[in-house]
């Protein structure tokens, strides 16, 4: 059973969005502050963080980016809830180091759909064959991704990316050459087809790209096909 921790402080939505995904089998623990949704956080660990913009005290913003600098949260997923419809709130959401926005008022069969994918994604990497993907090691020249221990090296220096990051990075680094717009990867990313998100794409590449540029050059190894999407070099 995945344990859901559910940070939300309208009394009316937390019961909403908890009966939903108990119905659906997931176990649901909720706190209506965001300093306290940070410590459960690291207390429980939960398999997946459901997490309101505007809560009192801490806001959903600041505690998703605590969650992205520690350790033992960083690949914990984050859905961010927000009654901001707007692109730059958004961004700003993604930014942060959410892996999904969704905006108030929803849809609670949308919402649960969201989960599982995002719950499907976080425990499995796939190849062009489809099997899972243990105790393999992808070196490609000063890139070094370790699939096993979930870490990314250039030139033999770690780079923190996050859980989103990395298996977008894995995805394709594995499909070399092969140009993907960007609904094909929230698809098979993601794990849905969302056409609304697909802004999403542009912010994780931007960031991977930062991530692997400084000094290297690595961040070139994704390319932008102007139009389609997006590929890794096949030369690299």
């Amino acid at each position: 059973m995945s344990k859901i921790l559910l940070v939300e402080d309208e009394k009316n939505i937390l019961e909403l969005v908890r009966f939903n995904l108990e119905r659906e089998g997931f176990e649901v623990i909720s706190t209506p502050d965001g300093a306290c949704g940070l410590e459960v956080a690291r207390e429980e660990l939960p398999d997946l963080i459901i997490l309101d913009v505007m809560l009192p005290g801490m806001n959903g913003l600041e505690v998703c980016r605590e969650l992205q600098q520690d350790s033992s949260t960083r690949f914990i997923p984050v859905i961010i809830l927000s009654a901001r419809a707007e692109e730059l709130d958004r961004v700003l959401g993604l930014e942060m180091g959410a892996d999904d926005y969704i905006v108030k008022p929803f849809s609670p069969r949308e919402l649960v759909a969201r989960v599982r994918a995002r719950l499907r994604r976080s425990v499995r990497v796939e190849n062009q064959g489809g099997e899972k993907l243990t105790d393999k090691i992808l070196e490609i020249g000063r890139l070094v991704i370790d699939e096993e221990k979930h870490a990314v090296y250039i030139n033999g220096v770690k780079k923190d990316l996050t859980q989103k990051e990395f298996e977008l990075l894995c995805y394709l680094a594995r499909r070399r050459g092969k140009v993907f717009t960007r609904e094909q990867l929230l698809e098979e990313v993601w794990g849905y087809d969302n056409p609304v998100d697909s802004r999403t794409i542009d912010v994780h590449i931007r960031h991977i790209r930062q991530k692997l540029e400084p000094e290297t050059g690595a961040g070139e190894l994704i390319e932008t096909v102007r139009g389609v999407g997006y590929r890794f070099k096949e030369d690299s």
